[in-house]
């Protein structure tokens, strides 16, 4: 494992395993160097299946790999799954089924309960976490949200994320806290977003009030993360958690 990939700093069970690549550690090179683990952005085929190769010789199994779409299906990686599924989230209880999802500026959440029985990996953008992916998530895992642990991995940051008012609006109809998450970005009409806080609220609603990490700006360290807001041409990065036998 690169030295430089992350760790989540969370008190979960012994058995419960997690990880999330940064850009260091792999083969790919230019906009995608190095760690690049995305089949879809441009890269080298051969790079990226170098780099997943290195990347599966961290893990029990080949990573439930993801067509993420910024929706909240939930896929089961205990299942042997034929394809890639169509799905921005994923749960196992099965020890050695490894949930992944891959990001470039939105936000990577990873779950698990306090006894080590279950776990689940979610990729929340903004659209998939105003739709409910993590609560689709949360539910799908099955165990009172009480139980349950969340770290929240790299992403854009509340300096860096620009949206206009359609996604105040999505965030704040139905959630007049959801306000704190957004001030007035220098061009008129637009905001500036704090995805982890609107995450925080979203999964204190839901009952998850174990909520750690969160921080860590990908658009701002152009040398340790891929930002897709900030380079448009770029590779993506991925957030790991299991079960270990």
């Amino acid at each position: 494992m690169s030295p430089d990939w992350i760790q989540p700093d969370w008190p979960a069970p012994s058995n419960v395993r997690a990880f999330v690549t940064t850009r260091h550690g792999g083969v790919s090179s230019g906009p995608y160097a190095s760690m690049n683990l995305g089949t879809h952005v441009g890269d080298s085929p051969s790079a990226v299946a170098q780099n997943r190769w290195l990347l599966r010789s961290c893990l029990p199994a080949e990573p439930l790999w993801l067509e993420q779409v910024h929706g909240i299906e939930i896929a089961d990686a205990d299942a042997v799954a034929e394809g890639t599924p169509k799905a921005d989230a994923s749960v196992a209880t099965r020890p050695s089924a490894v949930c992944a999802i891959m990001t470039a500026d939105c936000l990577p959440v990873l779950f698990c309960d306090d006894m080590g029985t279950v776990v689940a990996a979610a990729h929340a953008g903004w659209r998939g976490l105003a739709a409910g992916v993590l609560d689709a998530a949360v539910a799908r895992m099955a165990v009172p949200p009480g139980r349950i642990l969340a770290w929240m991995g790299p992403a854009i940051g509340p300096d860096a994320f620009e949206v206009g008012d359609e996604v105040r609006q999505a965030f704040c109809a139905g959630n007049p806290a959801a306000t704190d998450a957004f001030r007035p970005a220098a061009q008129r009409g637009k905001w500036m977003a704090d995805l982890f806080l609107l995450a925080r609220l979203r999964l204190a609603a839901l009952g998850v009030t174990r909520i750690f990490g969160g921080g860590e700006c990908t658009w701002s360290d152009p040398l340790r993360y891929f930002s897709y807001r900030r380079d448009g041409v770029t590779g993506r990065m991925a957030s790991l958690v299991w079960l270990a036998d």
